[in-house]
């Protein structure tokens, strides 16, 4: 399985200090796999720990599942870690949860889980050593930004950076919080991208109508709301399904109304605004920053080249607290305790910005002639039937396009199906502009269980030129297809013009030719032959 290198930058912790029994994910097959590899393990991360440093190592079990562990320093100083307590903390982990878990013993914290194939590394935002590229390259290909405490995240991770980062393909997950107060720096980061924060550094989203009866009776700033639905009936929804979630103290942020490339993922309902709590005195109807359904909760950036940019506005709702909680929604029937489906939705969210979803592959694109009527024989100035992706065509043509894909899906690749049927996968015949745009259709004859071949049959314009067959196929959530073929297209060769008897209306002026050569071989004939009578 290959290694995904990821980056958390952590400003704040969430995990809970009572030892915790993960309630979802992959079993362990048993305990003898994981547990033998813990000498390996140990034997890596025993040694010097600063204050709050951790180590964190992946590897593959034997049932080909990656095994996650993770080791952190919590005394608040630095300490040193013997391999026997680094063994007995891990692998208490593995007996008593069969789905691996979290604890403290002493002055660390053990996490032990059947992972998704990512390899962490957690590093201050003020660490010395920490880069976003190594010798012109991505040092990680994923990374996670926590508020931090300070007022920005250091030389090492400016705006630009960042920016840098997304160009080069890095896909970032940004988490505001309004308990912590929004940099200066993450405010231009975003704007870089369209996207807006209340001129507040402490503002948050509240809600009088959808709030959670329990934790925020009086504030109303934790909103139970339905997880997302799809944003347009022809695109495909990677964050929907049942449930509830909880999403306490968030940042709004607007969308700006010209990009294509924003999505709002999360949208707060009608009632909801955002405000800042210290201006309680003031009427909030005179100067809300926004309110409904123009604020965001979560919204993300996918840019040109793919890469994707999510930014949370709660990450509290990531935290083990939420994570299954019971909460009464003040406008539900009965008022009923439900529990939130947080620890599911943010699985879903992380799947999706680091790409476990969404991912388009390109396998095969063909292009060729479609039945041997366009050949003439013995002319070697024309395409071959059969011969595939030929450079140069004639006028008039039947060409054959045809394009595999799949999407990427957790952990392998699945056929690609088009979200709706008002969608459209299609084939641009273009020079300067498209001569034709056609519907690209399955064609399950030529498909397989992991791909999907799209294809269109044409006749190539009576125009000739350099021609491009292109395919441009972007929708939000999913990774872009920019796929064009360059051809020529030439006219019709002098031996490719059909014959004179072959055109049905010249057959009137062929009979008159010849009509008038036969007229004239029997005059001849009656000329030569015909001697007049009573000659000398």
């Amino acid at each position: 399985m290959q290694v995904t290198s990821f980056i958390s930058i952590t400003a704040l912790l969430l995990s809970s200090a009572s030892a915790t029994c993960f309630k979802t994910g992959a079993k362990w097959p048993g305990i003898g796999d994981p547990v033998n590899s813990l000498d390996g393990v140990c034997d890596k991360s025993k040694g010097h720990y600063d204050a709050s440093e951790a180590y964190s190592v992946c590897i593959n079990g034997e049932d080909g599942i990656r095994y996650n562990f993770e080791i952190r320093n919590t005394s608040g100083g630095p300490l040193d870690l013997s391999a026997n307590e680094c063994i007995g903390g891990l692998s208490k982990e593995i007996v008593n949860c069969p789905r691996g878990g979290e604890s403290s013993s002493g002055n660390w914290r053990y996490r032990d889980a059947r992972g998704r194939g990512y390899e962490l590394t957690f590093e201050s935002p003020k660490a010395e050593k920490l880069s976003l590229f190594r010798h012109g390259d991505l040092g990680y290909d994923h990374l996670i930004l926590t508020p931090p405490k300070s007022k920005g995240y250091g030389p090492s991770l400016t705006p630009k950076l960042l920016l840098d980062f997304t160009n080069a393909g890095g896909n970032v997950l940004l988490a505001l919080s309004a308990n912590t107060p929004t940099p200066a720096a993450i405010s231009s980061l975003l704007l870089e991208l369209d996207l807006h924060l209340s001129p507040d550094r402490t503002s948050l989203v509240v809600d009088h109508f959808n709030y959670d009866l329990t934790s925020s009776a009086e504030k109303h700033d934790v909103l139970v709301l339905p997880r997302p639905g799809p944003l347009r009936p022809d695109l495909k929804n990677y964050f929907g399904g049942d449930g509830i979630l909880a999403i306490p103290q968030a940042i709004g942020q607007t969308l700006g109304p010209n990009s294509p490339l924003l999505a709002p993922i999360l949208s707060a309902p009608e009632t909801a605004y955002s405000y800042n709590p210290k201006d309680e005195a003031e009427s909030v109807e005179e100067t809300p920053f926004a309110t409904g359904g123009q604020l965001a909760l979560i919204s993300a950036m996918q840019a040109r080249n793919s890469a994707r940019f999510t930014v949370l506005g709660s990450l509290d709702m990531l935290s083990n607290k939420w994570f299954g909680a019971s909460v009464k929604a003040a406008s539900g029937e009965g008022k009923v305790a439900v529990k939130t489906v947080n620890r599911e939705f943010a699985k879903q969210l992380t799947a999706w910005t680091f790409k476990e979803v969404g991912v388009l592959k390109v396998h095969n694109i063909e292009h060729h002639l479609s039945n041997s009527d366009d050949i003439v024989s013995g002319s070697k100035n024309t395409t071959q039937l059969g011969l595939l992706n030929p450079e140069i065509y004639r006028i008039k043509n039947d060409v054959t396009y045809s394009i595999t894909l799949s999407e990427y899906s957790h952990t392998h690749l699945i056929p690609f199906a088009l979200p709706s049927p008002n969608d459209a996968l299609q084939l641009e015949v273009a020079m300067l502009s498209p001569f034709h745009r056609l519907p690209l259709t399955p064609a399950p004859s030529s498909s397989s269980p992991n791909t999907t071949t799209f294809t269109a049959t044409f006749t190539l314009p009576d125009q000739h030129g350099i021609f491009a067959f292109k395919v441009n196929y972007k929708r939000p959530f999913l990774t872009n297809i920019e796929e064009k073929r360059t051809v020529t297209v030439r006219h019709f060769a002098h031996d490719e013009w059909p014959r004179s008897w072959k055109i049905s209306g010249g057959w009137v002026w062929i009979a008159g030719l010849w009509s008038v050569v036969g007229g004239w071989v029997a005059f001849v004939a009656v000329w030569l032959y015909a001697e007049p009578k009573g000659g000398r």
